[in-house]
């Protein structure tokens, strides 16, 4: 053991937990799974413990630029193993920030990131067992759950279905099947769309169906499911579960895309009747940024922030990934989330942009 080593080890009783808000995450590892997918592991700048549910995320701020891009990856690492955390991530064509990363990003690296967040788990959604489904890089929260489970439940009862184009696309085959034998009800299926004789592949293919799902999970009807992939996939899995007559208050899945606009109509139900002719418009202050602007009737802060020249951070903006996080110093708002603010922050006074709209006079650290 080197000096540094010896000086960086830590009794976890000693540590306390990782709080984006004062620490930064810095890169441990940077490891290929396939031609364009790439495990990035971190720990804290400081010592710290990271605390967070099997399947949650954390959006990465990214020097990308001359402005930084925010981007969100659920966390394929488990909380059963807590001083470091994983994302994993796929480059998508025309991608920016996972490019970024995979150019750029090297052990000794720092980043700001915000989270872990998300209601995405077994924790929040349990059942007496379960039906992991996932596609591509919509592996990873099933990989932490499955990875947590292993490491702290290992009697849990759970089918994993795992589809991809390729063979050589199925990212953490290996490792599953090394954890089967650890889990003795723990069901593996792979299932790809597409083979080459030098794959020597000998397993279900094409795309999973209402025939196929039942040969790889005989009793879905009974399982808890959980979904996670392109958008295309999960509103095929989505519709094929509809179809079985499924409970679909068993049904979850994990997605980022972002919120559409809502309409000019929209808008003026939002705001109601005092936002008529004639009624004076709220005033948003962003302090931070010395303006005080008129604030749109119905439009979020974000939005607002946005027509005058305010950076604000965003991501999903869809109040899921909490990016647009910004503290509220006077005023009021309405805000209609999706699990992108924990309760302890709304009473400390922050809101997230992007869902927030004012209810009178506000001002905005930003």
């Amino acid at each position: 053991m080197t000096m540094e080593m010896a000086r960086s080890f830590h009794h976890f009783d000693e540590l306390h937990p990782w709080i984006d808000r004062q620490h930064l995450l810095e890169c441990t590892s940077a490891v290929a799974e396939t031609a364009d997918v790439m495990t990035f592991t971190f720990r804290s700048d400081k010592p710290a413990w990271f605390r967070y549910l099997p399947g949650q995320f954390v959006t990465l701020e990214l020097p990308v630029g001359e402005e930084p891009v925010f981007r969100t990856y659920t966390l394929s690492s488990s909380p059963s193993r807590p001083l470091s955390v994983a994302v994993t991530a796929k480059a998508q064509q025309g991608s920016i920030g996972t490019r970024w990363m995979f150019d750029n990003l090297k052990p000794g690296m720092v980043l700001k990131a915000l989270g872990p967040l998300g209601d995405f788990s077994f924790v929040r959604h349990p059942g007496d067992k379960y039906l992991f489904v996932s596609a591509g890089s919509g592996i990873t929260p099933m990989m932490s759950m499955t990875r947590w489970m292993a490491d702290c439940a290992p009697a849990t009862d759970v089918t994993f279905i795992s589809c991809a184009r390729q063979p050589e696309d199925l990212l953490f085959k290996s490792e599953l099947e090394i954890l089967a034998r650890q889990m003795p009800r723990l069901n593996l299926g792979f299932l790809v769309e597409g083979h080459e004789a030098r794959h020597g592949w000998h397993g279900l293919r094409g795309r999973i169906d209402a025939t196929k799902l039942p040969l790889l999970a005989p009793d879905f009807l009974e399982r808890t499911v959980f979904c996670c992939g392109p958008e295309p996939f999960m509103r095929a899995v989505r519709e094929m579960l509809e179809g079985t007559g499924f409970d679909m208050a068993r049904y979850h899945q994990e997605s980022f895309q972002p919120a559409a606009a809502p309409a000019a109509e929209e808008l003026a139900i939002r705001a109601g009747p005092a936002a008529g002719a004639g009624a004076d418009a709220a005033r948003v202050t962003f302090t931070m940024s010395g303006k005080e602007v008129s604030a749109v009737p119905g439009q979020t802060i974000l939005q607002t922030a946005r027509a005058n020249g305010v950076r604000i951070g965003a991501a999903c903006e869809g109040g899921i990934c909490g990016t647009c996080r910004v503290l509220k110093i006077a005023g009021e708002v309405e805000m209609n989330h999706n699990g992108g603010i924990l309760d302890d922050e709304v009473d400390e006074g922050y809101i997230l942009a992007c869902c927030s709209r004012p209810v009178g006079d506000v001002q905005i650290e930003a």
